[in-house]
């Protein structure tokens, strides 16, 4: 059941993802699909609508295969926050699905956040929620009933502890999945591959060898139609404390004892527990915010229209963290997020420590520059996807000098086509019971604690003058820069390309 199935999530994203799953005869036959929106509308035309989207929005499409996938999906028009309407809804399940009572249920809010509680509030008033949360059936078998929540997870940390206890009044915690569609693309996956099935790794994998780590999510494009959520939500917000974190957690997490998921989702959750977030007087330092100005034949956010007068939301966010444990202590990571840059891309930066001593000191200035900070390992999660290891050998010729050298790997495979919708996966998971990348409670809430500085009172000193502070096309504002080069480093992708410890 997509609750909130007229929206934009719906249409670029959930429905074009369970047709690739059903086209690639993944999704399960007895699948229906109810979407429940307060708009009214015909199912004939809601599926008219869909089929278009999704044409859109996946890379084959083919109307034989739609045509078997379309019969499967309803349309109820109802206002899901009223909790009057959910014996109206319970009635439609039954409809399509005769004997449902004794079917598996996955609810989806693709709503609002300020709609979560009413809607929560509502399935636990109806009988598709028993109160003992064992839904049983004549012949024994067990049916159940999930729920899968979409970012943002609250506003704050205060804000996330009561949606988890409104969750929880409904819904054992074995049934609530809180989703991050970064965690279901094939790359960030990947990392858990990368690291933990190779034994190369591993052993350079800490404060020892690694001299920094950077990640970075830049967006060339502006805010554009979503003008309404981002000015109330922000960088911060909206891709640090949800994505970022995520994938800093798969890159800094200490190895699972198995590949289990309440295994992988125990280490996300300590590595987040041990960030030490900045105090007030380093924030600074530590931290930057920023809003793009105008460029071209664009406005600058702040003239866009919606956007709040004398709004302070920060259209890019850059930080500094440092973990408490054992295997990062006194290594650095920075990430930074933010629109109209001068790129579209995702990646995580490894920047290893360069030799102690630089036995190649005497071949010449040139040389021994280049030589610092030399071997670093990319993993790009957009738009390829794709790892890079550099490193230097010697260059041919008749004399002895250094050249910079990469090796690549392709995460999808040379020629393997697009990779699928992320949503798609991380439904089926849904439906397997499988929570390996979804978040728990506490990782949530352990997120949010990371970033209050930067969405609380101490960040107001970061927000003075955040108006039009850096130009279109850029990288971000002078802030951002200085944050690495106050600790000698600098970033993958600015004023030079070239990152250097």
């Amino acid at each position: 059941m997509i609750l909130g199935a007229s929206g934009d999530l719906t249409s670029r994203k959930l429905l074009p993802a369970l047709y690739e799953q059903h086209a690639a005869g993944t999704l399960p036959a007895a699948t229906r699909v109810l979407g429940v929106s307060r708009r009214p509308k015909p199912d004939e035309a809601w599926r008219d609508e869909l089929r278009e989207a999704v044409r859109g929005h996946v890379r084959d499409f083919d109307d034989a295969r739609w045509a078997t996938l379309a019969p499967r999906i309803s349309y109820l028009a109802g206002d899901a926050a009223r909790p009057e309407e959910w014996t109206r809804i319970a009635a439609r399940i039954e409809e399509l699905a005769p004997g449902a009572a004794c079917g598996n249920v996955l609810f989806f809010l693709a709503v609002a956040p300020e709609l979560y509680e009413p809607i929560i509030a509502g399935i636990g008033a109806t009988s598709l929620v028993p109160r003992d949360r064992r839904v049983t059936c004549g012949d024994d078998r067990r049916a159940w009933r999930r729920i899968v929540v979409e970012k943002p997870f609250g506003v704050d940390a205060p804000s996330a502890r009561r949606l988890n206890q409104r969750l929880a009044s409904v819904f054992d915690e074995a049934d609530i999945y809180r989703i991050d569609h970064y965690l279901g693309k094939e790359s960030v996956q990947g990392l858990l591959a990368l690291r933990f099935a190779n034994g190369i790794f591993e052993p350079l994998w800490s404060e020892r060898f690694v001299d920094h780590v950077q990640i970075t999510a830049a967006e060339s494009l502006g805010v554009e139609d979503r003008v309404a959520f981002y000015d109330q939500t922000g960088a911060v917000r909206d891709m640090i404390q949800s994505h970022l974190l995520q994938v800093l957690a798969f890159v800094a997490m200490e190895p699972p004892s198995v590949f289990a998921a309440d295994r992988i989702r125990a280490e996300r959750r300590n590595i987040l527990e041990s960030i030490e977030p900045p105090d007030a007087a380093d924030l600074p330092r530590a931290a930057a915010l920023g809003q793009y100005g105008p460029g071209g034949d664009r406005p600058g956010y702040a003239e866009t229209p919606g956007v709040a007068p004398g709004s302070t939301t920060e259209t890019f966010a850059a930080m500094r963290i440092r973990f408490d444990n054992w295997r990062w202590a006194g290594t650095p990571f920075y990430l930074r997020t933010g629109k109209r840059l001068a790129a579209k891309r995702t990646e995580v930066l490894v920047q290893f420590k360069p030799p102690p001593t630089n036995l190649f000191r005497r071949l010449g200035r040139e040389v021994a520059g280049r030589m610092v900070g030399a071997d670093r390992l990319l993993i790009e999660i957009a738009p390829a996807s794709e790892v890079r290891l550099r490193f230097l050998g010697r260059a041919p010729g008749s004399t002895f000098s250094l050249r910079e050298l990469e090796m690549d790997a392709d995460f999808g495979g040379r020629g393997g086509g697009a990779e699928p919708e992320a949503y798609g996966p991380l439904l089926l998971d849904a439906m397997r019971g499988d929570q390996s990348l979804f978040k728990d409670r506490e990782e949530v809430e352990a997120a949010w604690s990371a970033v209050e500085p930067l969405i609380g009172p101490a960040s107001e000193v970061l927000r003075r003058g955040i108006r039009d502070n850096y130009p279109p096309g850029g990288w971000g504002p002078a802030a951002s820069e200085a944050i690495l080069a106050r600790d000698g480093r600098r970033w993958s992708s600015g004023p030079s390309s070239s990152p250097s410890v």
